[in-house]
């Protein structure tokens, strides 16, 4: 993740970060970082809140944390979205991230 613009930022209680959602994909991967946000395809239809769920459930589980330290504070009707997530560390984060970008 050397050289890309991802703004993470540090809060009290854990991090932040911007997401741009992609609905409706061929299958849930991150699919890069672009204007400083993570890019994140999901499978779920923008319907109903499901690819917010899809959304907090894909990084819980490419975090390996559970469900309820992963939330949207902004953007719950949008593609764009602030997230916040609590119980790991920003280098953490961008290692995970790291991994499933050349992984998968």
């Amino acid at each position: 993740m050397a050289g890309i613009a991802w703004d993470i930022r540090e809060l009290p209680d854990g991090l932040s970060f911007k997401v741009k959602v992609q609905p409706r994909a061929s299958r849930s991967r991150i699919t890069g970082i672009a204007d400083g946000a993570l890019k994140l395809a999901l499978t779920s239809p923008p319907v109903d809140g499901e690819a917010n769920e899809a959304c907090i459930a894909f990084l819980a589980k490419a975090f390996h944390i559970p469900l309820r330290q992963v939330s949207i504070l902004s953007g719950q009707k949008g593609r764009n979205k602030i997230l916040k997530i609590t119980g790991l560390s920003k280098e953490a984060v961008l290692n995970a991230v790291a991994d499933l970008t050349n992984n998968g």
